[in-house]
């Protein structure tokens, strides 16, 4: 295959996964129709299904990619760097870049929704999805015990679940009212309710001080559904 195929058989691939995304957002998995994304993209559905063996392996592809979309905000934010204080910004900065993407946080809710069946084809993934993330943020809430940021009292592995389980719901109450709801002021309140100082006063070094992500406020100013 020459090089122009091959650049443009990988423009193809993006454009139906593009294409995917907003019809399994919209209609879910069991409810999407390959010809419909097919359609959307202006091939035929053998031509799609030319470049994905099933529907199954598409919604696949999709979820990747939006995992892959989320590590790289994720990343970029620096929140590695930060240690298990730097994990819980990049949760907060996540989170209001969500509130920029409401395709994707749409494809979210719906997929996890469908797939606790278990005989749904991303059950599996979503299930080892959560046990990566409650992992991470168990770990990072423990690292941040060990530094004295995390109050005493509070279970690292209790306050994991507490916070993936907010997460999920602000993201669906923000879908169904996208007026008064947000995501990331919310989350970051909870978590700075566990911790001993700023969350963006915390750095490798206590005091270094991180910027606020533009557009989140502590939630004296801005509480999860504004009156």
């Amino acid at each position: 295959m020459s090089t122009g195929n091959y650049a443009k058989g990988l423009r193809r691939r993006d454009a139906i996964v593009e294409a995917a995304t907003k019809v399994f957002a919209r209609a879910g998995f069991e409810g999407a129709s390959i010809v419909e994304i097919a359609a959307d993209v202006g091939i035929s559905r053998a031509g799609l299904l030319h470049h994905f063996d099933s529907k199954e392996e598409l919604l696949m592809a999709v979820l990747d990619q939006r995992e892959a979309s989320d590590r790289e905000v994720f990343l970029a934010s620096g929140s590695r760097r930060e240690g298990g204080i730097g994990v819980l910004r990049g949760m907060v900065r996540l989170a209001q870049r969500n509130e920029g993407r409401p395709g994707l946080v749409r494809l979210y809710v719906a997929l996890s929704a469908e797939a606790t069946a278990q005989d749904h084809p991303a059950h599996r993934y979503f299930v080892e999805h959560y046990t990566r993330i409650l992992e991470g943020t168990t770990d990072a809430l423990q690292s941040a015990k060990a530094s004295g940021s995390l109050r005493p009292e509070i279970a690292p592995d209790r306050f994991a679940t507490d916070l993936v389980a907010l997460q999920d719901g602000l993201q669906l109450q923000w879908l169904l009212r996208p007026e008064r709801a947000r995501i990331a002021a919310p989350l970051e309140a909870f978590i700075q309710s566990a911790l001993t100082h700023d969350l963006w006063a915390l750095g490798t070094d206590v005091g270094s001080g991180v910027d606020r992500p533009r557009g989140v406020t502590s939630s004296d100013s801005n509480p999860p559904f504004e009156s």
